[in-house]
């Protein structure tokens, strides 16, 4: 919006408060999980978002099955794009950092299918089960624990 639209939208005599602007969309990075085997497949996500409108920026990396795309762009509407483009399973990238959650090998959380160093993200991580633990359960669980010193010496 230039300098004379603000202008005459500030001295407009109309009585009316109705704008003419248009809601903007905000710069998101869009974090998206798609299975990628090949070239083949890394060409055809690539291309699936490549001539969606407001796309900055596209990073795909085939190892992690990951696709992130920048830009002036709606989430729900990239991953129906790749979806419908593709042919492909496409969810939002569901996996933070191990660090970030408080207990990163609960039932719920852990997920052999993450890579290196991620855990799939869940709001409630299992705590509430941890909490509920009994004495009985926390004696075993700790006794062949590697943190544990004094644990069974057959391991």
């Amino acid at each position: 919006m230039g300098a004379l639209d603000h202008l005459s939208n500030m001295f407009d005599c109309s009585g009316g408060s109705h704008h003419n602007h248009k809601n903007r969309k905000q710069l998101q990075t869009v974090e998206i999980k798609v299975k990628i085997d090949c070239e083949g497949c890394e060409r055809k996500v690539r291309r699936s978002v490549e001539g969606m409108k407001g796309v900055t920026s596209i990073n795909i990396e085939p190892k992690q099955h990951k696709l992130t795309v920048t830009g002036y762009v709606e989430p729900h509407k990239v991953v129906a794009r790749v979806a419908h483009r593709t042919g492909k399973k496409v969810e939002l990238w569901p996996y933070v950092p191990y660090d970030v959650v408080a207990h990163p090998y609960a039932q719920g959380v852990y997920d052999r299918k993450a890579p290196a160093g991620y855990v799939r993200y869940d709001q409630d991580p299992g705590g509430r089960h941890l909490e509920r633990a009994s004495s009985t359960e926390v004696r075993y669980t700790t006794a062949f624990s590697d943190e544990n010193t004094g644990a069974c010496a057959i391991m």
